[in-house]
């Protein structure tokens, strides 16, 4: 049913809101923004707090130290720095450790340089090698050949007691 000319023209000069049911309007848009805002906040902090969280410094034992040979290059396996509750065996890595020394240890990644594939140590040639691209490197973990753009990343290794440890850094992207 089409509203007549009438109609329209008594729409068109109604009376203006009366001041309760604009400030009730008001009151309407106002909780709504904080409705809105209390869903924001706590999701953009959510996004934004590991940003702002310092990584935890954690020593993982690797071994005993009888475990390891002067001269010896060996592969250690280690939890994350900071394992999430549902990372599972992922946050399970590894590290090249070698004994340079009668409480000396150096602790090399197992990530090549380049794209991340993991490097292997060959004994004979005392090399740690990536299958995937060809990176080379020598056994201070700087680059021998290939296109790693910097040596291997280093962890921190010490002895306490009759235990080595290797400092689980969190893995740094780039």
């Amino acid at each position: 049913m089409a509203h007549s000319e009438q109609d329209r023209s008594s729409d068109a000069s109604a009376e203006p809101l009366s001041p309760e049911r604009r400030r009730l309007l008001a009151r309407v848009c106002v909780g709504a923004g904080a409705a809105c805002a209390g869903l924001v906040v706590p999701a953009t902090g959510f996004v934004l707090s590991p940003l702002l969280q310092k990584a935890p410094v954690v020593w993982r034992t690797v071994g005993k130290l009888a475990d390891f040979n002067i001269g010896e290059t060996t592969n250690v396996s280690l939890v994350d720095a900071s394992p999430l509750p549902w990372a599972g065996i992922t946050a399970n890595t590894a590290a090249w450790l070698r004994r340079t020394g009668q409480n000396e240890f150096i602790a090399f990644s197992v990530d090549c340089a380049h794209l991340g594939c993991p490097v292997r140590w060959m004994p004979g040639a005392n090399l740690f090698m990536c299958p995937c691209h060809g990176g080379v490197y020598y056994e201070d973990g700087s680059v021998a050949a290939g296109p790693p753009p910097h040596g291997l990343r280093r962890y921190p290794a010490r002895v306490e007691g009759e235990d080595v440890q290797v400092r689980a850094d969190p893995i740094p992207i780039g």
